[in-house]
Parts: C-alpha cells; sequence; structure tokens
C-alpha cells in the first residue's frame, strides 16, 4: 500500500486524474482552479510519456480541446474557475448531445465569498440545466476518489462529469492515500457506428441526441446515487441535508462539541443529479430541517416544495443563514444552536486594538508598469479638459488600478467587456472613449472587438496594457506574445494609429505628450503599454532570450 500523502484539493485532484490514465490537462488560468493545472502539468513532465498540458486562450477553447482529446478515445481534464464556465457554456452544453467517447472531467472551482471574483456563481446550476452530471466532495481524499470514479461514469454514461470544488476546498490540504495501481494513457478508439453521427449536431441528429440525454436522467440520478447517503434514525424528528464543504463542517461540529450522529436524519450529497425521493422521505420524517450547502440555495429549493405543510426548512431562504458569502462551523453553529457565537476577542477588546491595527488595501507592486499607465492616461484626460473622465476596465492584476490614488478604471464587469463597452460608449457619442485591457485578456476575449473596432471611424482608444504575463493567477505565460500590432494592421488599422509605449516614470511626461494627441484624433487607435511584470522578472518566469542565454552560460 502506497503511504498517504499530503495534497490540497486542486492537486489531490490533478494527482487522480494522472493515475487515472489522463492523456491531458486543458485551461485557463484564474482563481481558485488554477493549481490543478500547474501540478497535473509537473506531474506529466515528471512522468515523460507522451501526455499534453496546454494553457488556451479561454476557457471555450480549453474545452474544445478536451473534446477533441476525447474524440481520439483519451481521457481529458479541463479546467476552470466558475465564471469560466460561462465562457465554455457553449460547448459545455453541446457535449452533452455529443456524448464523450475518453473520459472527460470538468474540473471548475467556485468561490463562495467572491475572494477574488466577481460573482459568486453556483455551478450546479449550469451544470442541472446542460443535463450534465456533477460530483461534490468535501476532503482532498473525496477529490482523489472522486476524480477516478468521474471518468469511469463519464465513460459508462458517454457524458463529461463535473467535478465541483469550491475555494477552501481547493486550497486546504489533508491527507490522501492515493490507489495502490495506476493507469496508462490508453485509448479506447474513435467513435464507430453510429456514434460518429453523435458529434455532428445538425437538426436531424441533434433532435434524437437531445431526447436519448433526456431520456438517459433515470440512469443518471442511480448511477450517482451511490454518492448520496440518507441515514434516519428512529425518534429523532430533527434532519440535515449536507453537500461539499457543509458535509465537512457539520462532521466537524459534530466532532467538536461531542454530539452523536443519531441526533440528526441526515441526507448527504455528493452526486447531482440527485434522487427527490430521497429528500421526500427525509421530509417526511422530520418536523425540522436544515441545509447546510455552498453556496446557491440549490437543494434548499428542491426541498421547499416537499416541506410544505409537512416540515420547517431552514437555510439561506429563510435567513437562517446569510443569503451570500462562506460557510464556517460557527454559521452552523449558529444556526441549529438558534444564538450567535462569539470569538476569542470581544467588543471591548476590539475597540481598543482596532485604532492599532493599519488598514492595508491591495495595491499594484511598486515599480509596476500599470502605475505609471494610469497616471499617463488619466492625466492625459484631465489636461485635455475632460474633468469627469471615465475609463472601460477589464479583469487582471491591473484591476486594482480602480482603486485610490490612481483611480484608473470606471468599469470591470467580465473578461474582455473593456473594449465592447467602449466602443459601445463611442457609439452613443463618448469621445474621446478609452477602454483599458491586459494582453492575456486581449487575446481571451479581446480580439474580437477590435475587428468593429477598426471600421468604426470613432475616437475610440483601445489600451493593451502588455506584461507578456498573466499575472494575477501566478505568472502564467500568455498563449501569445507580440502580436497584436500585426492583428490590427491585418484588419485595417493603419500604421499611425498603432502605438507602443513604455510605462516608465522617466517617460510619463512624454507618454501624457502623445496620448493627449492621439485621444484628440476622431479615429480609432490601438495603444500599447509594453513592460514586463517586475514580480515575473524576480522569479525567472521569461524564456531567456539568445542574447541572456549567451550571457548565463
Amino acid at each position: 500500500m502506497k503511504k498517504s500523502i499530503l495534497l490540497s484539493g486542486n492537486e489531490a485532484l490533478a494527482r487522480a486524474a494522472c493515475d487515472a490514465g489522463v492523456k491531458a490537462f486543458y485551461g485557463y488560468p484564474g482563481t481558485p482552479s488554477t493549481e490543478v493545472f500547474e501540478t497535473g502539468a509537473r506531474h506529466i513532465a515528471k512522468l515523460d510519456d507522451g501526455r499534453a498540458a496546454e494553457w488556451a486562450a479561454n476557457e471555450k477553447v480549453a474545452y474544445e480541446f478536451a473534446l477533441g482529446t476525447s474524440y481520439t478515445g483519451y481521457r481529458a481534464v479541463v479546467t476552470m474557475k466558475h465564471v469560466g464556465l460561462n465562457v465554455a457554456m457553449d460547448a459545455f452544453v453541446n457535449s452533452a448531445l455529443t456524448g464523450i467517447q475518453g473520459g472527460v472531467v470538468v474540473a471548475v472551482a467556485d468561490d463562495p465569498g467572491m475572494h477574488s471574483s466577481q460573482n459568486e456563481q453556483d455551478t450546479r446550476f449550469l451544470a442541472d440545466f446542460a443535463n450534465i452530471p456533477l460530483l461534490e466532495p468535501s476532503s482532498p481524499q473525496e477529490v482523489y476518489d472522486f476524480t477516478r470514479e468521474a471518468f469511469e461514469l463519464s465513460e459508462r454514461e458517454q457524458l463529461p462529469v463535473v467535478m465541483r470544488m469550491v475555494t477552501r476546498l481547493s486550497h486546504s490540504r489533508g491527507p490522501v492515500q492515493p490507489a495502490a495501481t495506476t493507469l496508462a494513457p490508453t485509448s479506447i478508439g474513435l467513435p464507430g457506428g453510429e456514434d460518429k453521427n453523435h458529434w455532428m449536431l445538425i437538426p436531424s441528429y441533434a433532435r434524437k441526441r437531445y431526447r436519448s440525454l433526456r431520456d438517459k436522467l433515470p440512469e443518471l440520478v442511480s448511477n450517482v446515487g451511490k454518492h448520496n447517503r440518507l441515514t434516519l434514525h428512529r425518534g429523532s424528528r430533527t434532519g440535515v441535508v449536507t453537500a461539499g464543504m457543509g458535509r465537512a463542517y457539520f462532521e466537524q461540529y459534530l466532532q467538536d462539541n461531542r454530539i452523536p450522529p443519531e441526533k440528526y436524519n441526515r441526507l448527504e450529497i455528493s452526486g447531482y443529479p440527485i434522487d427527490p425521493q430521497q429528500l421526500e422521505a427525509l421530509v417526511r420524517a422530520c418536523e425540522t430541517i436544515y441545509i447546510f450547502e455552498e453556496n446557491y440555495p440549490y437543494l434548499e429549493d428542491k426541498a421547499i416544495p416537499y416541506g410544505k405543510g409537512v416540515c420547517t426548512i431552514h437555510g439561506r431562504r429563510d435567513q437562517t443563514l446569510d443569503i451570500d458569502g462562506e460557510l464556517s462551523i460557527a454559521k452552523l453553529r449558529e444556526a441549529l444552536e438558534g444564538r450567535t457565537v462569539r470569538g476569542k476577542v470581544d467588543a471591548t477588546m476590539m475597540a481598543e486594538i482596532s485604532g492599532l491595527i493599519q488598514v492595508r488595501p491591495p495595491k499594484l507592486c511598486v515599480g509596476c508598469g500599470h502605475t505609471d499607465a494610469f497616471r499617463a492616461i488619466t492625466t492625459a484626460l484631465e489636461n485635455l479638459g475632460i474633468e469627469d473622465h471615465r475609463i472601460f476596465g477589464d479583469i487582471g492584476c491591473y484591476s486594482l488600478g480602480i482603486l485610490p490614488p490612481l483611480s484608473g478604471m470606471n468599469t470591470v464587469v467580465e473578461m474582455g467587456a473593456s473594449l465592447s463597452m467602449a466602443l459601445g460608449a463611442a457609439m452613443a457619442g463618448m469621445s474621446p472613449s478609452v477602454g483599458v485591457i491586459g494582453d492575456s485578456t486581449f487575446f481571451h476575449s479581446g480580439m474580437t472587438t477590435l475587428l468593429s473596432a477598426a471600421k468604426s471611424h470613432l475616437n475610440l482608444n483601445l489600451v493593451i496594457l502588455d506584461n507578456s504575463i498573466v499575472a494575477m493567477t501566478g505568472q502564467q505565460l500568455p498563449v501569445a506574445a507580440d502580436i497584436a500590432p500585426v492583428l490590427a494592421r491585418a484588419i485595417g488599422f493603419g500604421p499611425d494609429q498603432i502605438h507602443t509605449l513604455a510605462p516608465l516614470p522617466k517617460q510619463t511626461a512624454a507618454n501624457i505628450e502623445k496620448l493627449e494627441k492621439i485621444f484628440s484624433e476622431e479615429r480609432p487607435s490601438l495603444i500599447i503599454f509594453k513592460r514586463k511584470c517586475i514580480q515575473a522578472i524576480r522569479r525567472k518566469v521569461y524564456p531567456a532570450s539568445k542574447k541572456q542565454e549567451i550571457q548565463d552560460a
């Protein structure tokens, strides 16, 4: 038997996939999911047996990479954070109709509490919408075990399987006992016979595939049902429904407070779609039910109709738990015991020490080129007499430019929105209109706006903050570099509409003067602030140039 090893949830998922014979990892970096790909890439580099690991330009492309690998009969993992699944939705939904050949595990990390995200979106709803099975572990060991089972389930049902992670599970560590045996990547062959038609979603085939998918639902409920457990105790009239980290926290609550498990009837959920008969049975056995799940009231909404007139359901809907934010053991205890749990530091002591605690809001790194770029942009607009200037921003570490003293962006919506919103504002009459985007985000979902911008004839200024790195998620290399000017020229930008500036303190005055001139022109422009990330330089992330290689030698 192999020794147990200490792994985070993300590391356990990657290790399990490698042990299960995965051929490739694909994805787009996004906290809290990034380490799934990075761990997998490091592991297969050591194995050196022909496997692949490839960051994609965006999540949709990554998902399609995985489908291509699956079509050849091999297993694949595609990883992203919850908002990334929005980008991949077209491929995600349609993959339920095409089905899969080699097993596909879709590792999606949700972010309750929005530690590094725009929303608290719950992937269970999207899996439900797409009719794709989902497994929800509660510990690194379950992550490992469920991932290996997910590949088997995927190939048995010929469907992708979602592994739903959340921030705490992705980044928490625990002992993991790896399987005694591991598998090498092995193809089960290309689709043959009638299966070849499944991948061609023209209406005549797609209608049959959709009916087949809907008919498969009872089978899915049965096959994932082994991950769900209903336990009823004679004499108990209080029930608890737990899922994911809610299950982990409840187990910890019982253990910490030495509460006998027999006190509660329990429905433990780890697999979806769920069997509604289990919910109905729990409701019939209880007077009161508490539901602990991250992060939307998905299970609660399914239980409420069964509970009407039969029992009381407590959760996020009735404000027993907050409608937003992460679960915690303290929140479970407050709900179950009906009282506020006080911490070790009381209000009086906190008042005494609060003045000694310095508030340190997040900010761009000292010496970051983005700081110089924002100062040049905002100063140029002010010099032109635009006092209440508005700058459309995007997702990346440069989002910190929103905060004072820079106040360099006024919107952050989703990946790629800055350029499209800037164009929309320009068409509505804003002049000059300025949109700021990072180089990786530009390749992710900003390039298509460039097509419309080139023919707009508007005072539209598209600014790329190019540090040749995906800095915010840990300094991954982007899929491309130095090609934005080439793309712009190819689609109609003239050489005098493309500008490359160095965001350095000594260049700020010249950059302001240049921007004042650009912002005054009634035509579209592409402005590239190009300077490498100082943290990536310190970590020696960038590939060495030939000149640097000679110096290092």
